[in-house]
C-alpha cells in the first residue's frame, strides 16, 4: 500500500497505489505483455519520480503510459544492428566484418542443438576442436598446422608465452606498436612472461642488429606488421628472407604478427597490396592474424605455422583459457570455405564486396537516394552529394583510402540559440536514436553518410522515415 503523509500537497495525496494501478485495465494489459513483476517495478519507479517532483502526477492512464514506455525501452536489446555509414569498412566499434549469410546459417545450426565440437564421429573418442578448421587453414595458407583463439591479441600472447616464457624476444624498435584500446606489444610480452630485447632504431633496423642480439637467453625473434601507422623517409628493415635464414642458422624461431592478415592478394582486386598469410609463412615459422578483419570472418585469432612449434603452443595452459566456442568455429569454417571458390569470392564475401565497390556505382546510389532522404529530412537538413574517401579500417592499410561518395546532411538553422555545430550534433543524436541507428561522421558542421557500405537501401530509408 502506498503511504502518503497527511500534510502532503493535494496532488501527492491523489497518487494512486501500486495495487490500484496493477488492477487498472491498462495495467492488466501491460502485466500480460511484460510480466507483473517488471510492471510493479516500473510503477514504483514512476511513483518515486512523482514524489520527488521529477515527473507530473497525472491520472492513472498517464502513469501507466509512462510505465509502458519505460518497459518497452528496457526490452530493447543492448546489442543492435546499425547502419555503418562512417566511411570505415572494418569499423572496430561497429563490429568489424559483416558475415556472409552462409556463416550466419552455420552458426544458427549449431546454436540450437548438440554438436561434435570435441567428439570424433569416426572413432567415437574425444576430438580436438581445432580440427574443424585446421585443415582448411592449412590448405589456404600452406601452413603445417593451425590453432584458433578468441582474437589476434590472444594469439600473440599465446605464442609468446608458449615459445619464449622467461626468455628474451628480439624485436625492432620500429615495430613496438600500440593498437586500439592501448594494447601495446611490449606490455603483452611482459604479461606473457617474456623479456623484451629491442634492437635497431625507430626508423632503421639492420640484420646485424638481430645477429648481435641473439644469444643463450633468446627465445624468439618477432616481426610486427605496422598495420596502424607508417614510417616513411630514411628507413630500413632487414630483408625478410635473410632474417629468416639467420633465425634458422641460430635455432631461433621467428614469429610474425600480421594483425589483419589477408588470405588473398588484394592487388588482384584493384586494392592496395597487403602481405598475405602465405607470403608471411614463407619467411617466418609462426604467423598470427585476425579472423574478423581482412579475412572477412568472425572475431578470432589464428596461429599458423610449423607443426612442431604449434604442438608446443597447443600444450600451453593458456590455450584453454583463450579457446573459442562452437559458434565461432561454425562461422569461421563457413567463411574459409568461400575462399575455395575464388571466382565467386567477391560476390559472397561482404568485406571484399564492399571494399571493391566502384566509386561510380556508389555515386549513382547517392544521387538515387538524395531526393528520398531530402524528403524525409524536410525542414531539418539540406541534402547534397559529394565525393569522399573511405578507409579499410581496423589497422589495415593505414594510409590507403578508397574513392567513394556520400550524402551530406547540413542541418537547417532552428534559431539563434543553437550554433551550426550544435545543430549538427543534435541531428547526429537523432540519427543514432532511430529504430536502426544511422552512424555517419561529422565534418565541417555537416554529417557525411558514406554509402560505400550501404547495401540495404530500403531499410535505410525506412529507418529515416520515423525521424
Amino acid at each position: 500500500m502506498t503511504q502518503v503523509r497527511l500534510d502532503a500537497p493535494p496532488a501527492l495525496r491523489r497518487i494512486p497505489s501500486v495495487e490500484r494501478l496493477l488492477a487498472h485495465a491498462m495495467g492488466l494489459s501491460l502485466a500480460a505483455e511484460y510480466g507483473r513483476s517488471a510492471l510493479t517495478g516500473a510503477i514504483r519507479d514512476d511513483l518515486a519520480r512523482i514524489r520527488a517532483g521529477d515527473a507530473p502526477a497525472g491520472d492513472e492512464a498517464e502513469i501507466l503510459a509512462r510505465c509502458g514506455e519505460a518497459l518497452a525501452a528496457d526490452r530493447q536489446p543492448s546489442l543492435r544492428p546499425v547502419f555503418n555509414l562512417t566511411g570505415t569498412v572494418l569499423h572496430t566499434n561497429l563490429g568489424r566484418a559483416l558475415l556472409p549469410r552462409s556463416a550466419a546459417r552455420a552458426v544458427e545450426a549449431v546454436m540450437v542443438q548438440a554438436t561434435n565440437l570435441e567428439f570424433d564421429l569416426a572413432t567415437g573418442n574425444r576430438g580436438e576442436r581445432d580440427d574443424h578448421v585446421e585443415r582448411l587453414i592449412c590448405r589456404l595458407t600452406g601452413a603445417e598446422a593451425a590453432i584458433v583463439v578468441n582474437n589476434n591479441a590472444a594469439a600473440v600472447l599465446l605464442v609468446l608465452n608458449a615459445l619464449a616464457m622467461r626468455k628474451e624476444v628480439v624485436v625492432s624498435r620500429g615495430e613496438l606498436v600500440e593498437i586500439g584500446g592501448s594494447f601495446r606489444v611490449p606490455d603483452v610480452m611482459v604479461r606473457a612472461g617474456c623479456r623484451l630485447r629491442e634492437v635497431g632504431t625507430t626508423n632503421r633496423t639492420h640484420l646485424r642488429d638481430f645477429a648481435e642480439a641473439f644469444g643463450p637467453a633468446t627465445g624468439l625473434a618477432m616481426k610486427v606488421h605496422p598495420s596502424n601507422y607508417a614510417i616513411t623517409g630514411f628507413t630500413a628493415q632487414p630483408d625478410p628472407d635473410a632474417l629468416h635464414a639467420l633465425c634458422r642458422e641460430r635455432g631461433v624461431p621467428l614469429a610474425e604478427d600480421l594483425g589483419s592478415g589477408s588470405l588473398i592478394d588484394l592487388a588482384a582486386y584493384g586494392l592496395p597490396p597487403e602481405p598475405t598469410v602465405t607470403s608471411a609463412l614463407s619467411r617466418a615459422d609462426v604467423v598470427t592474424f585476425s579472423g574478423d578483419k581482412l579475412l572477412g570472418g568472425v572475431q578470432c585469432g589464428i596461429v599458423a605455422g610449423r607443426k612442431d612449434l604449434l604442438a608446443r603452443i597447443r600444450k600451453s595452459p593458456l590455450k584453454r583459457a583463450l579457446r573459442v566456442d562452437k559458434m565461432t568455429y561454425a562461422a569461421l569454417e563457413a567463411v574459409l570455405r568461400l575462399y575455395l571458390h575464388p571466382e565467386r569470392l567477391r560476390d559472397e564475401l561482404p568485406t571484399l564486396r564492399l571494399l571493391t565497390r566502384e566509386r561510380a556505382d556508389i555515386a549513382a546510389q547517392a544521387s538515387r537516394l538524395a531526393p528520398a532522404v531530402a524528403e524525409r529530412l524536410k525542414g531539418r537538413a539540406e541534402v547534397s552529394v559529394m565525393d569522399t574517401m573511405s578507409q579499410i579500417g581496423s589497422g589495415a592499410l593505414p594510409i590507403e583510402t578508397l574513392p567513394s561518395a556520400a550524402l551530406v546532411l547540413t542541418p537547417i538553422a532552428e534559431g539563434r540559440s543553437r550554433s551550426a555545430g550544435g545543430r549538427c550534433r543534435r541531428l547526429a543524436e537523432s540519427l543514432r536514436g532511430l529504430p536502426t541507428p544511422i552512424i555517419g561522421r561529422i565534418k565541417d558542421d555537416a554529417i557525411l553518410l558514406d554509402l560505400r557500405t550501404l547495401e540495404d537501401e530500403q531499410g535505410f530509408l525506412d529507418s529515416l522515415s520515423v525521424l
